[in-house]
């Protein structure tokens, strides 16, 4: 399959899907472990891909959205940005709103 075509089917497939620097256990650096801390502070469910593992998709992934580094957040099939853009939403509150929204809404979907 195609790298972009799997790219586009798992952020389609997954409403909360982290492109992350290892994995929320064992996170490869400092800005992809304040991601997911963060993610996991929201309290939903969140996708990862360790883009480390995953040589085809860290080259590859900035083409689908034009965003340069990682990590990378999607929520519902949307690049949100990366760990800057995270801090600033998480501390304000409405990273926690976006993701609740979200997973209430795909679970609506799923019901």
């Amino acid at each position: 399959m195609d790298i972009m075509q799997t790219i586009k089917e798992q952020i389609e497939g997954n409403t909360i899907i982290l492109y992350m620097k290892g994995s929320p256990q064992a996170p490869q650096c400092g800005f992809s472990s304040k991601s997911s801390q963060m993610l996991m502070a929201c309290g939903e469910k969140f996708a990862y891909v360790d883009i480390l593992a995953n040589p085809e998709i860290r080259s590859n992934l900035h083409k689908h959205a034009n965003w340069p580094t990682f990590p990378q957040l999607y929520v519902a099939g949307e690049l949100i940005g990366g760990c800057d853009i995270l801090i600033e939403m998480y501390e304000s509150g409405e990273l926690k709103t976006l993701v609740a929204d979200a997973a209430s809404a795909a679970n609506d979907d799923s019901a």
